[in-house]
């Protein structure tokens, strides 16, 4: 569960994200850094080096977002200096699709994408013409399908191509059914699917424990970074640079063990 000073933060930046659509982030060097974030764990992760990025002389300003779309945008509006919740194949079809030029600082930690049920207690049980919900973005259906694929649910045309659709099963033994909604949903519909693929961010704010309540789950090898993102314009910033630091730190990796138990792992 979130603790309640970060459900107090949250509801805090989401009311500015709301009302202050118009505002800038602030530049120079003594100006808090406004980072976008999905709640768990990104703003937890945050709230941990905030001490230190004091210390440092570099507050922050953590904005709370409840999508993958509006971080992209607003860090792409100068309304934020960087954001903190993507992966990179997410990141490059975000700049394809919008026309930005949002670039990736530094990896921090990896979530293993993660199958769950409600109604099956493994994947021998899930039934012929059983629904699946997947996540809709084309990086995350594509990582969807690779793990479905893995659990011998599914066959795909390239065995190894992240961007594929359901258009590219070419093998599917048990005739499954395939809804993909907005990911940060798929919580609040597993009871209506057999199976259902949740990133793990969402997993967590949901209060499901991916190593015990998964019924497959990626390898710690996964290469989906979650890395700490900004413009071309202010990569180089030292307050930027200076976050990044933190995040790769030793304490973070610490950290990120002890709360998170192998559910979020850091990147190497």
């Amino acid at each position: 569960m979130i603790r309640r000073s970060l459900l107090i933060s949250a509801a805090a930046a989401l009311m500015l994200a709301a009302c202050g659509q118009g505002d800038q982030a602030k530049s120079g060097a003594n100006a808090p850094l406004r980072i976008g974030v999905t709640p768990v764990p990104h703003a937890e992760i945050l709230e941990a080096i905030r001490p230190t990025l004091a210390a440092e002389g570099v507050p922050i300003d953590v904005v709370v977002f409840n999508d993958y779309v509006q971080p992209n945008v607003q860090l792409s509006e100068k309304r934020l200096d960087a954001n903190y919740f993507q992966t990179k194949p997410y990141l490059d079809e975000f700049n394809l699709a919008r026309g930005t030029d949002l670039v990736t600082v530094a990896g921090v930690h990896v979530e293993p994408l993660g199958l769950y049920s409600r109604k099956h207690a493994n994947l021998a049980a899930v039934p012929a013409r059983g629904l699946v919900i997947l996540p809709n973005d084309a990086s995350n259906t594509g990582r969807s399908l690779l793990l479905l694929q893995s659990a011998g649910l599914v066959r795909l045309r390239d065995p190894a191509n992240p961007l594929q659709t359901v258009r590219d099963i070419v093998a599917n033994p048990k005739n499954l059914t395939f809804r993909e909604i907005e990911a940060p949903a798929i919580p609040r519909t597993l009871s209506e699917a057999d199976v259902a693929v949740i990133n793990t961010n969402y997993a967590l704010d949901a209060g499901l424990k991916p190593r015990t309540d998964a019924l497959a789950l990626e390898g710690a090898d996964s290469p989906y970074i979650n890395y700490l993102v900004s413009r071309t314009d202010n990569a180089e910033d030292p307050r930027i640079q200076a976050l990044a630091r933190a995040l790769r730190s030793q304490a973070v990796k610490d950290f990120i063990a002890g709360k998170y138990e192998g559910a979020v792992i850091p990147a190497a």
